[in-house]
């Protein structure tokens, strides 16, 4: 197998869910489907994927198919089926702790909070993986299901279509140099 890197987006399957805060990941999937030309319709390994190429690198694009909350499945059967090491998988995902349209890289860390991420930590055994936050602000935690599960308001949805732009051009800038210089390049930019 070639140098394969999965690059997974969380969201909730729906159209109910779709222009939803919590599904910042789909829409940066979207984002990137079209930048690389890989089309994310296949279903196969509880997802909907796409196979590609960037540069000298194998692309799978992934949007888990499965309620967030249940989002590791996938990622874990993609992960076993090819041999991938963590260094080879990033998730992209809302994040209630930035301000909304902040974007930022880490190289590993907790879920903090976020269900999608709890389960992939869980069904991969390791916190260790890279991932793109975007920022949605927060709010009282007994709104928390409301708000993440709301559309953006208005004066919102500029901020996160910029970020969406940011995460996708991050996600490209890891594909093609890591971790480490992504998150120098992205974690210090503009929101």
């Amino acid at each position: 197998m070639a140098d394969l890197k999965l690059v997974v987006g969380l969201g909730n399957p729906g159209p109910e869910y779709a222009e939803t805060r919590h599904n910042l990941g789909f829409k940066v999937i979207e984002a990137l489907d079209e930048a690389l030309g890989i089309v994310v319709k296949q279903q196969k390994f509880g997802a909907r994927v796409g196979e590609g190429w960037y540069r000298d690198r194998k692309v799978m694009l992934m949007k888990p198919w499965q309620y967030m909350n249940r989002s590791g499945q996938a990622v874990a059967t993609v992960a076993g089926f090819y041999k991938l090491g963590l260094g080879d998988l990033i998730v992209i995902t809302d994040d209630r702790a930035l301000a909304p349209g902040r974007i930022r890289i880490r190289a590993k860390g907790s879920a903090g909070g976020h269900n999608g991420l709890a389960d992939i930590i869980a069904r991969l055994g390791s916190d260790e993986f890279a991932r793109c936050r975007i920022g949605i602000g927060d709010c009282p935690g007994a709104l928390a299901v409301d708000y993440v599960l709301g559309r953006p308001r208005e004066d919102e949805r500029p901020l996160l279509n910029e970020a969406i732009v940011r995460a996708r051009d991050a996600v490209l800038c890891w594909l093609e140099s890591g971790t480490e210089r992504t998150m120098n390049e992205f974690n210090s930019g503009p929101v």
